[in-house]
């Protein structure tokens, strides 16, 4: 019980300010996912494998100034699906939020999905977005419906005996520049320091991702719901300080393709270069984030997604992916299913236009 006295607390808290106050309004979401994900055809560093489990992530706030201040709480609860109940994680959400015209603050342990940026998988696996659904730090953002610069800060851990300090600083942008012609990309700086009194020889570690990108958004010219192509270059940069070989830089290029048309959705990924994370054999995910499919020095990821219901509130996929590399195929089967509603949503929750009229986006 004591475990859950803050929370209880902090939600009495919003509640009472909420009603004695006339400038304050109460503001809640509750954010949901079932994934159900079976893997096949890997290597041992994509091993067969299968992921089956649901995330809870409700939260209570208070916003002021017609929404310009915002001060929210909640948790996010990751439950893997299994007899034992074993291997949850129950994660606290605490956050202060900022608006004005077209910038937005956060700041605190905050939920990913206020990002705008999908992040591509060199630099973000499929089980980090799984398993660590928060940033914890500040994020910050300048744009409007189309275009947009953000930069995050996320402590991944904490300096201990047993456990080195990890951050990870991310800037993303997507700028439209006329005639459906984008440009942007993502630059990441990941750092890996020692533990508590780390023993001789223990090295702190740096990695960083240059990825600069070019796009063509041929939606307007289509019938379609979404066409659009993407190319571009992806530098790492990779040392560990206590070694004597410096800085390692591999290269490749990188393309992306989507097409949607109502509930069918199509999509590829391709990369050609060298392996991007030469140290992970030493370090792994701890200081390497993305999917180990991309040391393959050719990978090809093909997805094909069916969006069994997709409205504002709802997204339930059936979906497909095809991996191939220059030394192994994988085949993966994915079933999810995102929940979404706030107060907006249930306010608005007997107009049927309205609750049609915008698609959830996916979380994985």
């Amino acid at each position: 019980m004591n475990n859950h006295r803050p929370v209880i607390l902090f939600a009495a808290l919003l509640l009472s300010l909420a009603i004695t106050g006339t400038a304050q309004e109460l503001v809640w979401n509750v954010d949901a996912d079932v994934v159900f994900n079976n893997r096949e055809g890997g290597d041992e560093q994509t091993p067969d494998q299968t992921f089956l489990f649901t995330r809870l992530a409700p939260e209570l706030g208070v916003a002021l100034d017609e929404g310009r201040h915002t001060f929210k709480g909640g948790v996010a609860w990751y439950q893997p699906i299994n007899d034992g109940g074993e291997g949850y994680k129950v994660l606290p959400i605490v956050y202060y939020q900022f608006r004005h015209r077209k910038w937005q603050v956060a700041l605190g342990a905050m939920p990913r999905r206020l990002l705008r940026a999908e992040v591509p998988r060199y630099m973000w696996s499929d089980s980090l977005r799984y398993c660590q659904p928060r940033l914890r730090g500040a994020l910050v953002q300048y744009g409007d419906a189309r275009n947009y610069v953000e930069l995050a800060l996320d402590w991944r851990q904490m300096q201990s005996r047993n456990r080195r300090e990890a951050f990870a600083v991310l800037v993303n942008a997507d700028w439209n520049l006329g005639a459906g012609i984008m440009a942007g990309g993502h630059v990441q700086y990941n750092h890996l320091a020692k533990r508590k009194d780390a023993p001789e020889g223990e090295g702190v570690n740096d990695d960083v991702t240059i990825n600069p990108m070019l796009g063509f958004d041929a939606t307007r010219y289509t019938s379609l719901d979404l066409l659009r192509v993407d190319v571009g270059a992806v530098v790492q940069m990779q040392r560990c300080r206590a070694a004597a070989d410096g800085w390692l830089t591999p290269s490749g290029f990188v393309a992306d393709a989507r097409l949607r048309r109502g509930w069918f959705e199509a999509r590829e990924s391709l990369f050609a270069g060298k392996d991007l994370f030469p140290l992970y054999p030493q370090f792994g995910s701890e200081l390497n984030l993305g999917d180990p499919y991309y040391r393959s020095k050719f990978y090809s990821r093909t997805e094909v997604v069916a969006h069994v219901v997709n409205t504002r509130f709802v997204d339930l996929t059936a979906s497909l992916s095809f991996h191939a590399t220059n030394h192994v195929t994988g085949f993966w089967q994915q079933i999810a299913c995102r929940f979404y509603i706030d107060n907006n949503i249930w306010r608005h929750r007997r107009d049927k236009g309205y609750l049609r009229g915008e698609r959830l986006r996916s979380t994985f």
